[in-house]
């Protein structure tokens, strides 16, 4: 399930559940428009944060410095620079990931889901509109 929040960590989308495992840009890339419309919202004054599982969509988001490796050879560490940048993205990340926390403690039908999880989205869903009135 994907979910974008607003820069206080309150969730504004939800995405429905996608079956089995899924990678977070695969899943991303599947909710059509979803992608779309976070360029359309991204400026020069405001960017769209994700962490290392949408690596492959890091020209339209801004994703943390990933450690380069060689096959073969020891991972190299990153540069006191790059460490921190991806201190100051984790940080600044960290208000938005409240969201899923928000999802799991304001709405307690979400807390132990024990039937369908298919289920979970339009619960998911339905949370978020009641929570908006």
């Amino acid at each position: 399930m994907q979910v974008v929040t607003a820069p206080d960590g309150w969730p504004l989308w939800t995405s429905p559940v996608r079956p089995g495992r899924e990678h977070d840009v695969t899943c991303a890339r599947t909710h059509p428009g979803l992608l779309d419309e976070l360029d359309r919202w991204t400026d020069p004054e405001h960017v769209v944060l994700a962490d290392l599982g949408y690596v492959g969509e890091d020209g339209r988001l801004v994703c943390p410095v990933k450690k380069p490796s060689t096959p073969g050879k020891k991972k190299t560490a990153l540069s006191v620079e790059q460490r921190t940048v991806n201190a100051l993205h984790s940080a600044t990340r960290a208000l938005a990931e409240r969201g899923n926390s928000l999802l799991k403690t304001t709405f307690k039908a979400l807390r132990r889901v024990s039937f369908c999880p298919w289920r979970i989205g339009a619960i998911t869903a339905a949370a978020l509109v009641w929570a908006i009135r």
